[in-house]
């Protein structure tokens, strides 16, 4: 029988279903190419190849954190899936909101100011002159609008999934993690609180502004919350730009660019090395005390478009925009799956050494 199955090929191997594989997600923030993110998240739950342990996120990546962990827990991926376009949908302009919690709406997803509406266009200058204490008395936020209608948090905080958001802690400075069982509307809110469009966040009597200065997204958390290994990073912030910023909008463009990545930098940094001790035996690998563990990286980023979407380019918060950015997340994370699915459980996907390494010369 066993030369018949060698012979002739075990149909019931080839055909039995694999079990997917783990992986930890980590969602970087970056206003309306959280689209990207979206279809990125999309193509991943569709295809069912991969189990998802634990996620990260800040920023529009908290956002899509929360619509993703809420849409597995009440229904799996068909549902996380749901969850995510309805959200997007909302959130274009096409979207049912009034005027004034539309332009603001709008300025939270612009990475550039582009929008040509009146009611933006004051927004946009007064803010030059004033802050959101002034220029906000109601202190309107229609994301928290949004995530209440898309997400019950009570669910959230239940399910047994690793999740963590992060915000800075504006009188301290210092990075400040919400996980899954403090996880709230407000927390997601103060993730993406931008200092010069929102007021700062308050909880428990604590200010809180966009978690991008210091963790975007932030991968440490996961290191004693799950038992996988692997971390795939949805990055949205372009690592890379060919053209050189000559105005003042791009220059400021390609610095926040800059200054959202150095996070996430110094924590691929922090993987890096670690790895290195482990490989050399200077560490010992394992979940207990005392012991360290081997992180593989994997990313999906976008990339290459950076020159498309740039402050040349008008990016608009309509539907058609955030369709085009979604269908090229599906598109990238396909790449990814196709080139990379192997990789998992078994190596990075990326270079850490060649990422972290200081130019010289």
């Amino acid at each position: 029988m066993d030369f018949l199955a060698r012979a002739f090929g075990d149909k019931s191997r080839e055909s039995a279903p694999q079990s997917p594989k783990r992986i930890n997600l980590a969602l970087q923030g970056g206003g309306a190419h959280g689209a990207f993110t979206w279809g990125v998240l999309d193509h991943l739950l569709e295809d069912g190849r991969l189990a998802v342990d634990g996620i990260s996120g800040t920023s529009a990546g908290a956002v899509n954190a929360v619509m993703l962990a809420d849409g597995l827990s009440r229904g799996g991926p068909d549902e996380a899936r749901k969850r995510l376009s309805d959200f997007w949908r909302a959130a274009s302009l096409g979207g049912d909101l009034p005027p004034l919690q539309r332009a603001v709406l709008n300025r939270l997803f612009s990475l550039l100011p582009s929008d040509n509406s009146p009611t933006f266009d004051w927004l946009n200058a007064w803010s030059k002159y004033l802050s959101p204490y002034d220029v906000n008395p109601l202190n309107i936020n229609p994301l928290k609008d949004l995530i209440e209608r898309f997400v019950d948090f009570e669910v959230l905080r239940a399910d047994p999934r690793a999740l963590f958001i992060a915000a800075t802690n504006v009188q301290t400075g210092r990075l400040h993690i919400f996980p899954r069982e403090k996880i709230s509307a407000e927390a997601v809110m103060a993730s993406a609180c931008l200092p010069a469009v929102f007021r700062a966040v308050e909880i428990d009597g604590v200010p809180y502004w966009d978690g991008g200065y210091l963790g975007n997204p932030v991968l440490f958390p996961f290191f004693r919350a799950t038992a996988t290994e692997d971390v795939l990073i949805v990055q949205i912030n372009p690592l890379v730009r060919r053209k050189v910023p000559h105005s003042t909008r791009e220059i400021m463009a390609r610095v926040n660019e800059i200054t959202f990545n150095s996070a996430l930098m110094a924590e691929l940094r922090a993987i890096e090395f670690v790895n290195r001790l482990i490989e050399l035996g200077r560490v010992p690998h394992g979940t207990g005390a005392n012991e360290y563990r081997q992180i593989r990286v994997h990313r999906i980023v976008l990339e290459g478009l950076g020159e498309r979407f740039s402050s040349s380019s008008k990016l608009r918060n309509d539907l058609e925009s955030f369709e085009l950015l979604r269908k090229l997340g599906h598109r990238s994370a396909r790449r990814f799956l196709d080139g990379h699915f192997a990789d998992i459980g078994v190596r990075s996907s990326i270079d850490l050494k060649a990422e972290v390494a200081a130019e010289r010369g």
